[in-house]
């Protein structure tokens, strides 16, 4: 998967899970980098708990969709571990 396609899945991804979990985006940067970690947190997910190697290899919907639940749970892994503090 290019660099180009990896900014792309991850900034959907992101996108996504921002307005899922939050109710808004993170940003442009923001949201890419919730992607790109989700689609490896997904990916690596997808292939150890249900055996589906390659489940993020390229820009389409299963990229997409595979991401997005990995970044829903990275998500709520930082905000299970971070401190509840005050949130702009």
């Amino acid at each position: 998967m290019s660099i180009l396609s990896w900014i792309l899945v991850g900034l959907i991804a992101g996108w996504l899970a921002g307005i899922v979990m939050r109710g808004g985006g993170y940003g442009i940067v923001g949201d890419i980098i919730v992607g790109i970690v989700g689609a490896l947190v997904g990916g690596f997910l997808a292939t150890n708990l249900f055996g589906a190697p390659g489940a993020v290899d390229g820009f389409n919907l299963t990229s997409i969709i595979v991401a997005f639940l990995g970044a829903i749970v990275t998500i709520g892994v930082l905000r299970a571990i971070s401190p509840r503090g005050t949130r702009a």
